[in-house]
């Protein structure tokens, strides 16, 4: 067998174990469910076509990032909050919206408020249109105390998901009412 055939048919099962691991894991049923699939690179920016093996290279680091990302989201949906923000800065990119919301999210639930905000806040300017960050920000704020902040980020879900039902507007109305906890 050839090398590059070698490294195809390589290619083609790494990629279906990846596939295979992602519809194997279904998220928690839990306001920290999030997304298990954040795209590992930041997709606005214009990526050049490189060589077969700097595209196989970038593909072997972004599915680390993907399998780093999911298990240091696990470590913070099972309440490993400080081992799960640890996990979270190891990945390198703290500046991704994913990676920053769940340093926020993580520090919320162990009490360090200060710190969610500046998270929640970092995630944010990554990522104005992080849904997910606006969510858990407005949940932060009902914990806060500050009601009419949380509805001001319910609207900015509803304004960003084009609707009512998406799952970040459906979690913070229920907080807002009080028939879900945070």
């Amino acid at each position: 067998m050839t090398p590059a055939r070698t490294l195809r048919n390589w290619t083609v099962l790494t990629a279906a174990a990846v596939i295979g691991l992602a519809v194997t894991l279904s998220p928690l049923p839990s306001y920290a469910a999030g997304t298990d699939t954040p795209p590992p690179a930041d997709e606005k920016k214009d990526k050049k076509k490189g060589s077969a093996v700097e595209q196989r290279e970038q593909q072997l680091a972004d599915a680390k990032f993907l399998r780093d990302y999911r298990a240091a989201r696990e470590l913070i949906v099972s309440g490993n909050y400080q081992a799960g923000i640890a996990a979270m800065h190891a990945l390198g990119r703290d500046d991704h919206p994913d990676v920053a919301n769940y340093i926020g999210y993580a520090n919320r639930k162990a009490g360090n408020y200060d710190q969610s905000k500046v998270w929640y806040e970092a995630a944010l300017k990554a990522d104005p249109n992080h849904t997910r960050t606006w969510s858990y920000f407005g949940m932060w704020h009902m914990e806060q105390g500050n009601r009419l902040m949380a509805k001001d980020h319910l609207a900015k879900v509803s304004a960003l998901c084009g609707n009512d039902t998406c799952e970040d507007y459906v979690q913070l109305k229920a907080v807002i009412d009080g028939t879900a906890s945070y």
